[in-house]
């Protein structure tokens, strides 16, 4: 049985599996490197994870958080002439090697 989260399909196993040979359980979580749905009496109950997969989503979460408030930052901020940067770099430089 899978079930899907977004367009990727997780793999279902039922919760005896976890019971009956836990280190085998922890070894497949391991190597399959994605989270694994755990069912009870054939529905969803759980979705279980190595530490290392735990790890890398919550990465992937604050970064695309911190991408959408830089870009909602860049769109807020008010757009300034190219012609205009460069003029204030010009003149800062020319200030600092004539001071």
């Amino acid at each position: 049985m899978n079930t899907y989260i977004g367009a990727r399909a997780l793999t279902a196993k039922p919760s005896s599996i976890i019971r009956s040979d836990y280190s085998a359980f922890a070894s497949m979580c391991h190597e399959m490197k994605e989270p694994i749905l755990i069912t009870r009496n054939g529905e969803s109950d759980l979705v279980v994870m190595s530490h290392e997969v735990y790890n890398d989503m919550i990465d992937r979460m604050r970064m695309t958080a911190e991408l959408m408030e830089a870009d909602l930052d860049l769109h807020a901020a008010p757009a300034i002439p190219a012609s205009q940067v460069f003029s204030g770099l010009r003149k800062m430089v020319y200030e600092q090697v004539h001071s």
